[in-house]
Parts: C-alpha cells; structure tokens; sequence
C-alpha cells in the first residue's frame, strides 16, 4: 500500500512543470536533510548529520582519501608509532580555530583526554582505545594507548576532531553546541534548532587535503516530508537532496533539470533482539528459538527487490562485507514461515506473542517485515522514533526488538560495528561472554592473522545464537540541481568544501 501511495506522488510530482536553473550568483548551496542535526557538538551525537557537518567544520589529525584509503598529514603532518602503544604526532603550525585562537598540542590533548573520559556517544569507539594524550612541546603529541590498537590511524582520522581548548572549557558542551568552533574550511554563522543551521566559507583555511570552500554559504534545513523535500527541488528552491527513497529517485530521474546520483554506502540494515532480558526479563527473545523463528520470518530478498535499490547486497554477518575482519560464511536462515511458526511453538509460543517492534527510518521497509512477522504469529506494536530518541530507548533497556541502521561512522574495520554491537556497552543485547572475549582479542591485536581468527569465531557465535538478523547492505540516492557538481563516495559522507557549481 505505501509503495503505491509513494509512487502515485512521485508520478505527481514528477509531472510538475520543470524549475528554472538554481541561482548561482549569490555564491549559495541549499541542501535538505530528514533529519535535524541533533547536537552540534559532535561528540555527543551518534547521528550520520553530525559526522556529515564535522567533516567540513572540523579537522582531524590525519585524513583517509576516500578514493585511495590512504593516510596523508591534515592538522597532523608526520607521526610515527615509538612502540606498540605509543603514536607520537607531529602537528601542523600556523592553523587557527575560527575564533582566532591559535592551534596547539594542547588542544588535541585536551579534546581527546576531555571527551574519552565524559563518555561521549560519539567518542566511546573512536577513543576508547586511547589511554592518555601527552603534550611534548606546542606541535608534538603523544597518544598513549591501553593495549595495541591495530585500526588506530583509521578512527584518528574519521572519528577525532579536535576542539580549541579555551573556547570549550569556558563555555561547555551546551555553549559549544550554540556556537560550535573548529579549524575546517567552513564554519556555523547560526543554528536553528529543529529547522536546519548556515555555515560560511572559512576564508583563513589552511592549504591541507581538504580543499578551501568552493561555495560561500551553505544552508542546511530539515524537512521531514519526502514529498516536500522534493517539491522543494523541483521549484528551485533546494540544490541537492540526500537519501531520496528509490522509488521517487526512479521517478526524478525523468526530469531534465534534476540529476539522480545513486552511491554504494557503508550503511548496514539490522533487527536486534533482547537477547539477555535488558528489557524484559523473561522475554521471549532469550530463547534462540524465538530469534530464529524471527529470522526465518523475514523475506529479507523480496522487501529488497521490491522496495530497495538492486546495488542493496543481502548480508549474513554483523558488519560490512568491505570491512576488515568481516567474515560473512556464517549461518544463515532461509525464508520459511512454516518452520518460524514450528519454532515458535517448540519455544512455548503455539499462538504467538505481541511486542513492541522500535525503528527510525525506511517505514516501508519496517511494515513490510511486521507483516511477515503477523504471519507467523507475532503480533508488533510499531514504535517509530526519530533517531536520537530510539538511540536513548536502546541505550535505556526499554527495546525488546528493533530495526535499525548503522554507517560505522565510515570507519573500514568491525571495530566500529561488531564490536560496538558485542562488546558488552549500551548496546549490546546479547551480552555473550565469549563473544565479548573474542573482541577483545582481535580488537587489540597486532598480528591480522589473530584478529581475522578472533573475529571468525566471534561472528561465527552471533550468527548461531541468532542476536541478529542481518539484512542488508543501503546504497543511497542523490537529487542534484543541474549545475551542481557533485561525486559521491562510498564512505557516505558529503563534503560541502567539494561542491562547487558550474
């Protein structure tokens, strides 16, 4: 039924009359996003429009080409590791923060020893490997780490942006997050909670791997509605749109003044079970039998053909096939209602159960599968969330099953999704003591060949306790206004300094 009712829109819309061409003499980028930024300072978001707008409002130390994957120098220009826990870096002089203030190796010190010890959301991967940061002298510092990281330089260089000390700790999180401050090649002119946020070129940008702003202002709303975001488009008054649903992408596409641009991503698709009792403590979900039958009762191929992209890929593992340790010859469960509903009555449950099923986004794909589940007797009480409040749920025990996202944040290592799923913290719904173990183990492992053995076994466990049902890779859909120039890359991730207009 939704399918059909997006499709009829989208055939509406797109039989409205072509816009003119956007405006490019006021030196000005209108983009769209769904979802609002939901806390500038970054470190306290887990949101995908956070990590979006720190890549062009802050800098790292180091910078990932996301065509090559390689390292180069950014508010870091050399480093070198003095043994297995100790990363000495050598910093970039004459950089400053947008307020004027000069940029030291107190700054990296501070942000990174500030926020791993306020357990920040977004810090709790990227930093909880690092024990301290030391100042050498004002351009040298040393990370200290707790015990050999081999995935080190990749979360320096996508999840650790670095803060100016004085502003910060003057003015808190709460005024950081009204005025954010940074050295990136743009920075906030005004935040509107709820309705979107401006950045402006930062003319004094230094010379780096990231280019200097190539369009003066960008503004950012949030716009909710898909049909509003893409009526927004076709009158001229947005320039690109991110995230347009497949359906109304394969629609857009007719236009002559609009281009759709279609991306692979990092983004994986999942359905999480209480598996411990975190929510219910004799939930129904601890028993394997259950969460099988809930595996079995999910065409994941037909709700992929008929509503996703066909570059989605069907996954097996809990994490991204491209990233490092990933290991994807693991148990799997065909679609079989008949042997979900034997399931369900072997665990106790001959006529079924009723709970609360959580998700945030991609609707049509969520009824879809509560359908499949009421055809095998469990009965869903849909409880859809924006993102931050479903994060808070999960992280509050108050979720007996969900289906969510995860982009880890860009990162090419299960680090930043198996183990931020297993490893024991806010998210874990299992909680299984050897899988625990295990990442540990190739967590912090020098030798590949024992992180690749520990990472086998550990999603070798998941996929035969059933703690998820994986279920596919996103690409994603962008809407540009004809001028625009725009390449998306596999990492997701929109640096506003690359646009630039005709």
């Amino acid at each position: 039924m939704h399918l059909k009712r997006f499709l009829m829109t989208a055939a509406f819309l797109a039989s409205l009359p072509a816009a003119v061409l956007a405006d490019k003499t006021d030196d000005t980028l209108d983009i769209v996003f769904t979802k609002d930024l939901d806390n500038p300072d970054i470190y306290f978001s887990t949101a995908r429009e956070a990590t979006l707008v720190g890549f062009s409002v802050f800098d790292a130390l180091v910078y990932r080409d996301p065509i090559t994957n390689e390292y180069v120098g950014n508010l870091a220009t050399e480093w070198s590791w003095l043994d297995d826990l100790t990363l000495e870096m050598k910093l970039r002089e004459g950089v400053t923060f947008h307020n004027g203030e000069a940029f030291t190796a107190s700054d990296v010190a501070y942000t990174v020893n500030t926020m791993k010890e306020a357990v920040a959301p977004g810090a709790l991967t990227s930093m909880r490997w690092i024990d301290s940061v030391e100042v050498v002298d004002d351009f040298t510092v040393r990370f200290h780490a707790g015990a050999p990281f081999p995935a080190a330089m990749d979360y320096i260089a996508q999840g650790i942006t670095i803060y100016p000390e004085d502003y910060y700790s003057e003015v808190g999180s709460a005024g950081f997050a009204r005025q954010p401050i940074g050295t990136g090649p743009y920075q906030f002119q005004s935040i509107t909670p709820g309705q979107g946020f401006t950045l402006v070129a930062n003319e004094a940008y230094f010379d780096g791997p990231k280019s200097r702003a190539q369009i003066g202002t960008v503004n950012v709303r949030t716009i909710p509605d898909v049909n509003t975001q893409l009526a927004e488009m076709m009158t001229g008054n947005a320039d690109l749109l991110w995230q347009v649903p497949d359906d109304q992408a394969a629609q857009m596409a007719r236009r002559d003044d609009l281009e759709v641009v279609q991306a692979s991503t990092m983004r994986i698709g999942y359905i999480t079970m209480d598996a411990v009792g975190r929510n219910m403590a004799e939930g129904p979900f601890r028993d394997p039998r259950v969460r099988q039958a809930v595996y079995h009762a999910i065409d994941r191929t037909a709700i992929r053909d008929a509503l996703m992209s066909p570059a989605a890929q069907i996954i097996n593992s809990a994490c991204h096939p491209i990233q490092f340790g990933c290991y994807t010859d693991v148990t799997t469960h065909a679609y079989d209602p008949d042997q979900a509903r034997a399931l369900l009555a072997e665990a106790g449950y001959p006529n079924g159960f009723t709970t609360k099923f959580y998700a945030y986004r991609d609707r049509p794909l969520a009824e879809a599968m509560i359908g499949m589940l009421a055809e095998v007797g469990i009965t869903v009480e849909p409880v859809f969330l924006q993102y931050a409040a479903a994060v808070d749920a999960i992280t509050q025990n108050q979720v007996p099953m969900a289906f969510m996202t995860w982009g880890s944040g860009s990162i090419g290592d299960i680090t930043a999704s198996t183990s931020r799923f297993f490893n024991g913290g806010d998210w874990d719904d299992a909680r299984d003591p050897r899988v625990i173990e295990l990442l540990n183990t190739g967590d912090n492992s020098i030798s590949d060949e024992a992180r690749i053995a520990a990472y086998t076994e550990a999603l070798s466990i998941i996929a035969d306790e059933v703690y998820w049902v994986p279920l596919w890779t996103y690409s994603t859909n962008y809407l540009l206004a004809n001028g625009l120039n725009f390449t998306p890359t596999e990492d997701e991730i929109i640096r506003f300094y690359d646009i630039a207009w005709d």
